[in-house]
Protein backbone atom coordinates (compact mmCIF):
# COMPACT_ATOMS: atom_id res chain seq x y z
CA UNK A 1 0.00 0.00 0.00
CA UNK A 2 1.35 3.41 -0.92
CA UNK A 3 0.21 6.62 0.56
CA UNK A 4 0.78 10.07 -0.86
CA UNK A 5 0.83 12.34 2.17
CA UNK A 6 0.10 15.80 0.88
CA UNK A 7 0.93 19.02 2.66
CA UNK A 8 -1.70 21.42 3.94
CA UNK A 9 -2.76 23.69 1.03
CA UNK A 10 -3.15 26.71 3.29
CA UNK A 11 -0.42 29.29 2.84
CA UNK A 12 1.36 29.90 6.13
CA UNK A 13 4.71 31.11 7.32
CA UNK A 14 6.53 27.94 8.32
CA UNK A 15 9.84 27.62 10.18
CA UNK A 16 13.06 27.34 8.20
CA UNK A 17 13.53 23.65 8.95
CA UNK A 18 10.20 22.87 7.32
CA UNK A 19 10.99 25.06 4.31
CA UNK A 20 14.31 23.23 3.80
CA UNK A 21 12.53 19.90 3.96
CA UNK A 22 9.67 20.97 1.68
CA UNK A 23 12.07 22.39 -0.93
CA UNK A 24 13.46 18.90 -1.51
CA UNK A 25 10.19 17.98 -3.23
CA UNK A 26 10.07 20.91 -5.67
CA UNK A 27 11.18 18.73 -8.58
CA UNK A 28 10.13 15.06 -8.90
CA UNK A 29 13.01 12.61 -9.19
CA UNK A 30 12.89 9.66 -11.55
CA UNK A 31 14.73 6.77 -9.94
CA UNK A 32 14.67 3.00 -9.84
CA UNK A 33 14.92 0.64 -6.90
CA UNK A 34 18.76 0.43 -6.75
CA UNK A 35 19.17 4.23 -6.82
CA UNK A 36 16.27 5.10 -4.51
CA UNK A 37 16.94 6.25 -0.98
CA UNK A 38 14.71 4.33 1.39
CA UNK A 39 14.36 5.18 5.08
CA UNK A 40 12.87 2.37 7.14
CA UNK A 41 11.27 3.56 10.37
CA UNK A 42 9.39 2.51 13.45
CA UNK A 43 7.84 4.40 16.34
CA UNK A 44 7.25 3.36 19.93
CA UNK A 45 4.24 5.11 21.42
CA UNK A 46 2.30 5.47 24.65
CA UNK A 47 -0.65 3.74 23.01
CA UNK A 48 -2.72 3.49 19.86
CA UNK A 49 -4.93 6.58 20.10
CA UNK A 50 -3.78 9.04 17.45
CA UNK A 51 -5.10 12.03 19.39
CA UNK A 52 -4.35 11.16 23.01
CA UNK A 53 -1.15 9.13 22.70
CA UNK A 54 2.34 10.33 21.88
CA UNK A 55 5.54 8.99 20.39
CA UNK A 56 8.14 7.86 22.88
CA UNK A 57 10.84 7.01 20.39
CA UNK A 58 11.52 7.12 16.64
CA UNK A 59 13.97 4.66 15.14
CA UNK A 60 15.08 4.66 11.51
CA UNK A 61 17.83 3.52 9.19
CA UNK A 62 18.72 3.98 5.55
CA UNK A 63 18.68 1.44 2.76
CA UNK A 64 20.28 2.10 -0.63
CA UNK A 65 21.30 -0.27 -3.41
CA UNK A 66 20.23 -3.33 -1.45
CA UNK A 67 22.41 -2.39 1.52
CA UNK A 68 21.31 -1.39 5.02
CA UNK A 69 23.49 1.39 6.45
CA UNK A 70 24.14 0.40 10.06
CA UNK A 71 26.58 3.27 10.51
CA UNK A 72 23.88 5.90 10.23
CA UNK A 73 21.08 4.72 12.49
CA UNK A 74 18.55 7.25 13.80
CA UNK A 75 17.12 6.69 17.27
CA UNK A 76 15.71 9.49 19.36
CA UNK A 77 13.67 9.54 22.57
CA UNK A 78 11.00 12.14 23.15
CA UNK A 79 10.19 13.85 26.45
CA UNK A 80 7.02 12.46 27.92
CA UNK A 81 4.25 14.79 28.99
CA UNK A 82 1.81 11.92 28.69
CA UNK A 83 2.59 8.48 30.11
CA UNK A 84 0.66 5.23 29.88
CA UNK A 85 2.18 2.65 32.22
CA UNK A 86 0.06 -0.11 30.65
CA UNK A 87 2.17 0.02 27.47
CA UNK A 88 5.55 -0.28 29.23
CA UNK A 89 5.37 -4.07 28.90
CA UNK A 90 5.36 -3.60 25.12
CA UNK A 91 7.95 -0.90 24.49
CA UNK A 92 9.98 -1.18 27.72
CA UNK A 93 10.45 2.59 27.98
CA UNK A 94 9.98 3.77 31.54
CA UNK A 95 9.12 7.35 32.45
CA UNK A 96 12.17 9.31 33.64
CA UNK A 97 14.51 6.57 32.44
CA UNK A 98 18.03 7.98 32.21
CA UNK A 99 18.72 8.64 28.56
CA UNK A 100 18.79 11.86 26.57
CA UNK A 101 15.36 13.04 25.51
CA UNK A 102 14.21 15.75 23.13
CA UNK A 103 11.11 17.88 22.86
CA UNK A 104 8.64 16.83 20.21
CA UNK A 105 9.70 19.71 17.97
CA UNK A 106 13.41 18.95 18.41
CA UNK A 107 12.74 15.32 17.48
CA UNK A 108 10.76 16.35 14.40
CA UNK A 109 13.52 18.72 13.25
CA UNK A 110 16.13 15.97 13.52
CA UNK A 111 13.84 13.41 11.89
CA UNK A 112 13.05 15.61 8.87
CA UNK A 113 16.74 16.31 8.38
CA UNK A 114 17.42 12.56 8.48
CA UNK A 115 14.72 11.39 6.07
CA UNK A 116 14.88 14.27 3.60
CA UNK A 117 12.98 13.21 0.45
CA UNK A 118 13.55 9.47 0.86
CA UNK A 119 10.83 6.90 0.31
CA UNK A 120 9.63 5.90 3.77
CA UNK A 121 9.12 2.25 4.67
CA UNK A 122 7.33 0.87 7.73
CA UNK A 123 5.33 -2.17 8.80
CA UNK A 124 1.63 -1.32 9.09
CA UNK A 125 2.87 2.08 7.99
CA UNK A 126 -0.39 3.96 8.44
CA UNK A 127 0.01 3.93 12.21
CA UNK A 128 3.59 5.25 12.33
CA UNK A 129 3.04 7.86 9.65
CA UNK A 130 -0.16 9.06 11.29
CA UNK A 131 1.58 9.42 14.66
CA UNK A 132 4.29 11.52 13.03
CA UNK A 133 1.73 13.59 11.14
CA UNK A 134 -0.17 14.22 14.37
CA UNK A 135 3.05 15.55 15.90
CA UNK A 136 3.50 17.82 12.88
CA UNK A 137 -0.09 18.98 13.27
CA UNK A 138 0.54 19.96 16.89
CA UNK A 139 3.44 22.07 15.66
CA UNK A 140 1.21 23.79 13.11
CA UNK A 141 2.93 22.05 10.19
CA UNK A 142 1.61 20.15 7.15
CA UNK A 143 1.83 16.40 6.76
CA UNK A 144 4.90 14.51 5.56
CA UNK A 145 5.47 14.80 1.83
CA UNK A 146 7.41 11.55 1.38
CA UNK A 147 6.00 8.57 -0.43
CA UNK A 148 5.39 5.60 1.84
CA UNK A 149 5.61 1.83 1.37
CA UNK A 150 4.19 -0.73 3.76
CA UNK A 151 6.25 -3.91 4.19
CA UNK A 152 3.09 -5.92 4.81
CA UNK A 153 1.89 -5.12 1.30
CA UNK A 154 5.33 -5.67 -0.22
CA UNK A 155 5.56 -9.06 1.49
CA UNK A 156 2.01 -10.03 0.42
CA UNK A 157 2.99 -9.37 -3.19
CA UNK A 158 5.54 -12.20 -2.92
CA UNK A 159 2.92 -14.71 -1.79
CA UNK A 160 1.23 -17.13 -4.16
CA UNK A 161 -2.38 -16.12 -4.70
CA UNK A 162 -4.70 -18.95 -3.81
CA UNK A 163 -8.20 -19.52 -2.57
CA UNK A 164 -6.58 -21.33 0.34
CA UNK A 165 -4.76 -18.17 1.45
CA UNK A 166 -6.63 -15.26 3.00
CA UNK A 167 -5.81 -12.35 0.69
CA UNK A 168 -6.91 -9.87 3.38
CA UNK A 169 -4.64 -11.28 6.06
CA UNK A 170 -2.65 -8.64 7.94
CA UNK A 171 0.74 -10.23 8.57
CA UNK A 172 2.49 -9.21 11.76
CA UNK A 173 6.17 -8.31 11.85
CA UNK A 174 6.83 -11.45 13.89
CA UNK A 175 5.08 -13.71 11.38
CA UNK A 176 7.10 -12.42 8.45
CA UNK A 177 10.34 -12.44 10.45
CA UNK A 178 9.72 -16.08 11.35
CA UNK A 179 9.09 -16.95 7.70
CA UNK A 180 12.37 -15.27 6.72
CA UNK A 181 14.20 -16.73 9.75
CA UNK A 182 15.12 -13.26 11.06
CA UNK A 183 16.32 -12.84 14.64
CA UNK A 184 13.72 -10.89 16.64
CA UNK A 185 15.58 -10.64 19.95
CA UNK A 186 15.60 -6.84 19.64
CA UNK A 187 11.85 -6.52 19.07
CA UNK A 188 9.85 -3.63 20.53
CA UNK A 189 12.65 -1.11 20.38
CA UNK A 190 12.18 1.44 17.62
CA UNK A 191 15.63 0.89 16.11
CA UNK A 192 15.37 -2.89 16.52
CA UNK A 193 11.99 -3.06 14.80
CA UNK A 194 13.23 -0.73 12.06
CA UNK A 195 16.13 -3.11 11.39
CA UNK A 196 13.84 -6.15 11.23
CA UNK A 197 11.53 -4.22 8.91
CA UNK A 198 14.47 -3.20 6.70
CA UNK A 199 15.63 -6.83 6.35
CA UNK A 200 12.09 -7.92 5.47
CA UNK A 201 11.75 -5.11 2.93
CA UNK A 202 15.08 -5.87 1.31
CA UNK A 203 14.38 -9.60 0.99
CA UNK A 204 10.83 -9.16 -0.27
CA UNK A 205 11.84 -6.54 -2.85
CA UNK A 206 14.70 -8.68 -4.15
CA UNK A 207 12.30 -11.60 -4.49
CA UNK A 208 9.85 -9.44 -6.43
CA UNK A 209 12.62 -8.20 -8.72
CA UNK A 210 13.81 -11.74 -9.48
CA UNK A 211 10.45 -13.44 -9.86
CA UNK A 212 8.21 -10.68 -11.21
CA UNK A 213 10.62 -8.06 -12.63
CA UNK A 214 9.30 -5.46 -10.21
CA UNK A 215 10.25 -1.81 -10.63
CA UNK A 216 9.78 1.12 -8.30
CA UNK A 217 6.52 1.94 -10.08
CA UNK A 218 5.27 -1.58 -9.34
CA UNK A 219 6.00 -1.09 -5.65
CA UNK A 220 4.12 2.20 -5.66
CA UNK A 221 1.05 0.42 -7.09
CA UNK A 222 0.77 -2.05 -4.21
Amino acid sequence: MIRWLFSNPEQKSYPDYWKRYEALFDEPKETEIPTTNFVVLDTETTGFDYNADRMLCIGALKLLNNEIDLKDVFEIYIKQDYFNEETVAIHGIIKNEKFKTYTEEEAIILFLDYIKDAVLVAHHAFFDITMINEALKRLGLPRLKNRVLDTMDVYKATRIKSNLIDQKKRYTLDEIAENYDIDVSDRHTAAGDALITAIIFERAVQELIKTKNYTLKNLFKL
